[in-house]
C-alpha cells in the first residue's frame, strides 16, 4: 500500500472512532458537528436494538440509554455485524455485568 493509502487508511479510521467509538475528532473536523453526527448514529442503533429485544429494554426501563450507551461505546459495530448480533451481544454483557439476570428457560408441553 502506498503512502497516500495508509494516510487516507489512518484518517479514515480516525474518523469513524469519532464517529462509533466516542474517540476524539481528526485534525480538520468541526468537533462539535462529529459529536452530534455521532449521537444520531448512537440514538438510531439503540433504537435499532430495542425494536430486536424490547423485553430487555422493557425491562432495564430508564436504565436502558445509559447501559447501552455504555456497552456501544466499548463495542463498536464491526464490518459485517448485523443488527440482531448486536442485540445479542448486549444482552450477553448486560448479564455479565450483572444488570439483568439470564432469562429462564421455557419448556412447552404439548397438550
Amino acid at each position: 500500500m502506498s503512502g497516500a493509502r495508509e494516510r487516507l487508511a489512518a484518517e479514515q479510521a480516525a474518523l469513524l472512532r469519532a464517529l462509533l467509538a466516542d474517540g476524539p475528532a481528526p485534525a480538520g473536523f468541526d468537533e462539535h458537528a462529529l459529536r452530534v453526527e455521532a449521537d444520531a448514529l448512537l440514538a438510531k442503533r439503540r433504537r435499532v436494538v430495542a425494536q430486536l429485544a424490547p423485553e430487555v429494554a422493557g425491562d432495564l426501563d430508564e436504565r436502558y440509554r445509559p447501559l447501552f450507551d455504555e456497552y456501544a461505546r466499548a463495542h463498536p459495530r464491526t464490518v459485517g455485524s448485523r443488527a440482531r448480533d448486536d442485540a445479542a451481544a448486549f444482552t450477553k454483557w448486560l448479564i455479565a455485568g450483572g444488570h439483568v439476570t439470564e432469562p429462564k428457560r421455557r419448556w412447552w408441553r404439548r397438550t
